[in-house]
């Protein structure tokens, strides 16, 4: 059986393997890297195949945790290009498997080979044999909403500077996980509402609406940067009821920031 090093760059393997499938592409144990290297070159491929990942569910857990990630690969959900499974079997190899061909992604300490063979023989048996794991695993329910949603719905619902803002601060990011690495979704929304003196309940309301949080999460959030001087507040009477607070900016040091620098300038306050 004849085989050949695709690539030895990951980004440039699963680029060549998507942009050369037709139909589905399966995609089978793929480590942390992998899935968030087929998330960013997906988006960048125009014609892109029927996605089948089959992965680890701590790891599907762990990776998704990253709200840039999960609600990039959340797009690409419901465009139907991508869908999510649970191997059950955590000692399956790594592999993209499609009618044309199988590649199996090969690690040596930084770098990643990606050893294939078109053997028509083997591809067939290795694509209908995971064609039927497939067809039994369980779903991976992924509760993050896409992003194109969480920004069409935040220029419409609370207004186009703060969608801007929330964007930009995105982009600044490598990662969003509140874990020290980056915010979570939750303190960048308040930071960006505070930043445009938005009521905490239109953010609240908007978050909880478009599946981020609950109301009760942004407010525990609220309170928490409140406490540590990033946030403050203050109220606006309403006709009916109690009245309702305007989040603002805490810190002199955050009204000075720019929009891609107000991630950066929190999390040395945070920290």
């Amino acid at each position: 059986m004849a085989s050949n090093l695709l690539d030895d760059n990951i980004e440039d393997i699963l680029r060549t393997v998507l942009e050369d499938t037709d139909e589905t592409l399966l995609v089978v144990n793929p480590s942390v890297t992998a899935i968030e290297e087929l998330i960013d070159v997906a988006r960048e491929v125009s014609d892109l195949p029927e996605i089948r990942l089959l992965g680890d569910e701590s790891m599907l857990k762990d990776v998704m945790s990253d709200f840039i990630l999960a609600s990039n690969a959340a797009d690409l959900i419901e465009e139907d290009a991508l869908t999510l499974k649970l191997l059950e079997d955590e000692n399956e190899n790594s592999l993209l498997i499609s009618s044309q061909r199988v590649v199996a992604l090969v690690n040596v300490g930084d770098t990643v080979a990606g050893l294939t063979t078109d053997d028509a023989d083997f591809v067939d048996v290795a694509y209908d044999a995971y064609t039927t794991t497939w067809e039994e695993a369980s779903a991976f329910n992924l509760r993050t909403p896409p992003l194109s949603r969480v920004r069409s719905t935040l220029s419409e619902d609370i207004g186009e500077g703060v969608e801007d803002d929330f964007t930009g601060v995105l982009g600044s990011l490598q990662t969003a996980r509140g874990d020290g690495d980056g915010l979570d979704e939750v303190t960048i929304s308040l930071l960006v509402a505070a930043k445009n003196e938005v009521l905490l309940y239109d953010i609240s309301k908007w978050g909880e609406d478009v599946g981020i949080a609950s109301k009760a999460t942004f407010s525990r959030t609220k309170t928490r940067l409140e406490d540590m001087g990033l946030i403050d507040t203050e109220k606006v009477p309403i006709d009916v009821g109690r009245p309702r607070l305007r989040l603002k900016f805490g810190d002199e040091r955050l009204y000075e920031a720019n929009t891609d620098q107000l991630a950066s300038v929190a999390q040395n306050l945070l920290n």
